[in-house]
Formats: C-alpha cells, sequence, structure tokens
C-alpha cells in the first residue's frame, strides 16, 4: 500500500536556507523511490492553524517512507530546517 507525507509549515524564517532543504529532500526522495506529488504556498487553511506552505510525496510503501525519513541523506537535509522552520510532519498510508 502506497504512503505518503505531509509537511505542514507555520513559519519559515529564511526561504534561501528553505531551497536549500528542497533541493537536498527531493534527492533523498527520489533516492528512496519517492516523488514529490505537490508544494506550495498559495493554500487556503479551512479549520486548524495557518499554514505558510504545505509539500506531499507519494512512496511505495510506508516502511519506505520511514527509512527515507531517517536516511543520512534526509537527516542532512533537515540541518537546512533547524531554527529555520516550523512544521508538522507526518507519514499516513494510503488507498
Amino acid at each position: 500500500m502506497k504512503a505518503y507525507w505531509v509537511a505542514n509549515y507555520t513559519e519559515i524564517k529564511d526561504t534561501e536556507r528553505l531551497k536549500k532543504y528542497a533541493i537536498k529532500a527531493k534527492e533523498a526522495v527520489e533516492k528512496y523511490s519517492g516523488r514529490l506529488l505537490a508544494r506550495s504556498a498559495n493554500n487556503i487553511t479551512l479549520q486548524g492553524r495557518e499554514m505558510v506552505r504545505v509539500a506531499l510525496a507519494e512512496f511505495p510503501d510506508i516502511e519506505t517512507a520511514k527509512k527515507c525519513y531517517n536516511s543520512e541523506e534526509y537527516v542532512e537535509a533537515r540541518k537546512h530546517l533547524e531554527n529555520n522552520a516550523t512544521r508538522d510532519h507526518i507519514i499516513f498510508e494510503g488507498m
């Protein structure tokens, strides 16, 4: 069963650092057979906290998604988010 990452950002301080994260993160996602389906700062919050950016990626299964998240490559990418972005990041299985 496919799995998905959803990252909901509530704050981004430095967009240049976010761009560096995005490049490294995309490389990690692709290495683990994932693909970025969508990302945008143009979103409408209907309920809950206001989001300044949202990203969605698809993986073959939940184990591969978890391996990617914990991979050396993605850990390196996340360093660009430290003290820079506040987000919720989840992995879920989908039909």
